[in-house]
């Protein structure tokens, strides 16, 4: 199961100082990022040239030049080589550590093999949602009248509350009387996304506590089979309470052309969205962004849709590298994705670029901080409580990744030089126990931090 939390109120958070005052990365949209690994595909429509954080001369899995490390890269190094090979991660471990400001891979340990990644596709979803809809985007849930119906009409809003239902209940209830009219009956309009269908890699056993079938209509993120009959039975209820009698059940329907409108609600935008959906590990929320940025490319709200304008945003928008890249949903919970450790290092490197501060900025502040109370890297995961790793708490950025045989953590942090340190580990297979895998994933960030040395 991916991991999901509670979210609570997220602190303003800056390790290491304010990131205004870092240098401006040369090159345009993501130039520097064309030479990513040996099997690197070609980038249509885009030209991608200049130097890159994974050029071959550095050499993925391996260390930078001697002569350009400073003693704390040095002894950052020769940390993380001894730490990857803890027991408790397994023998199939992937990882890297990029310094963001001279675009050097520090470090490197089968950083280009391509493992499961869990809640961290996540990342590509956002990245490919804000640059797709832009951050200020909005979702808008209507409601609609005609012969004798009200019709409820989902617009992707995982957000919607039955609070919000109430003020559309209230609006439409006003409008009815104002018609002389007592009685209404109730539909449901999902027809903005198709019928549910399994992603490559799921099961039915997901269904409905990892993740709903997904449909354009839900009311307070309910994990039910089908959330748009719940929420248009709860729209009923608030029409009743308003007033109004409502004659029989709940039908699905696609709303007219003739139909009138008759109230909406719009929601909070897309940055706030995204930087829930980062901080809890939604999967319920991913799922609906994926088809919702899809559509906003002009295709079809699927899987295959969705997954394929993330693979046309990564690599024609920003020069990430999709060697070895497999995705098919867009929570991570398909145990059929794989992601390279560099390649999430490449998106994570993004939110370092001052030039993507206002389209990606909502990702980097959803980062769970290390031991935040109600994130995924908050002390009710056990996250940063050990003896190794507790000297990070505050002041790393990170998301993580949980499914069985598979654990994730990839972000940033100030380390040890004063410099930001992005960095990716992903391990499949190991037989220890989740929490001690955890702690050893807790404890290479700390050490990407310098606390712990």
């Amino acid at each position: 199961m991916s991991d999901m939390s509670v979210e609570s109120p997220v602190p303003t958070f800056a390790p290491g100082g304010s990131r205004r005052h870092r240098k401006v990365k040369q090159g345009g949209n993501g130039m520097r990022r064309a030479i990513v690994l040996a099997m690197a595909v070609p980038v249509v429509s885009v030209a991608f040239t200049g130097p890159s954080a994974f050029a071959a001369d550095e050499g993925i899995g391996t260390t930078a030049k001697d002569a350009t490390l400073n003693l704390d890269d040095e002894q950052l190094i020769a940390n993380l080589e001894k730490r990857v090979l803890d027991q408790r991660l397994g023998t199939n471990v992937s990882g890297v550590v990029l310094d963001a400001e001279t675009n050097t891979t520090l470090w490197g340990h089968n950083a280009d093999t391509a493992l499961m990644p869990a809640s961290n596709t996540k990342l590509a979803t956002a990245t490919a949602a804000l640059t797709i809809l832009g951050p200020e985007h909005r979702f808008t849930t209507k409601v609609v009248y005609g012969n004798g119906t009200l019709t409820l009409v989902g617009g992707g809003d995982r957000t919607l509350t039955t609070a919000d239902l109430t003020e559309l209940a209230k609006t439409a209830v006003a409008g009815l009387k104002a018609a002389g009219l007592t009685s209404v009956k109730v539909a449901v309009d999902d027809s903005l996304f198709p019928e549910p269908t399994l992603a490559n890699g799921w099961n039915t056993g997901y269904y409905p506590d990892s993740v709903s079938p997904v449909r354009a209509l839900v009311v307070d993120g309910h994990l039910v089979n089908d959330t748009s009959t719940d929420a248009g039975g709860a729209f009923a209820r608030q029409l009743t309470a308003a007033g109004v009698t409502v004659t029989g059940s709940v039908t699905r329907a696609t709303a007219s052309s003739t139909d009138v409108p008759v109230a909406q609600h719009t929601s909070a935008p897309l940055s706030d969205y995204v930087h829930t959906m980062i901080k809890v590990s939604d999967n319920n929320m991913a799922e609906s962004l994926l088809r919702m940025t899809a559509l906003g490319a002009g295709r079809q709200a699927t899987f295959d849709d969705g997954t394929a304008v993330v693979r046309q945003v990564l690599s024609e928008r920003y020069g990430v590298s999709l060697a070895n890249f497999e995705i098919y949903d867009g929570s991570g919970l398909s145990r059929a994705n794989r992601i390279p450790a560099a390649t999430l290092a490449q998106i994570l490197d993004l939110l370092t670029d001052p030039r993507y501060e206002g389209v990606l900025g909502s990702i980097r502040d959803g980062l769970p901080v290390s031991g935040e109370a109600g994130s995924t890297l908050g002390p009710e995961w056990g996250r940063f409580d050990d003896a190794n790793s507790k000297c990070a708490v505050g002041k790393v950025q990170a998301k993580t990744g949980t499914l069985t045989g598979a654990i994730a953590l990839s972000g940033l942090t100030v380390g040890k030089d004063g410099k930001w340190k992005v960095f990716s580990f992903i391990e499949n297979g190991s037989t220890a126990n989740a929490a001690d895998i955890k702690d050893a994933m807790d404890g290479l960030a700390a050490t990407v931090n310098g606390c712990w040395a």
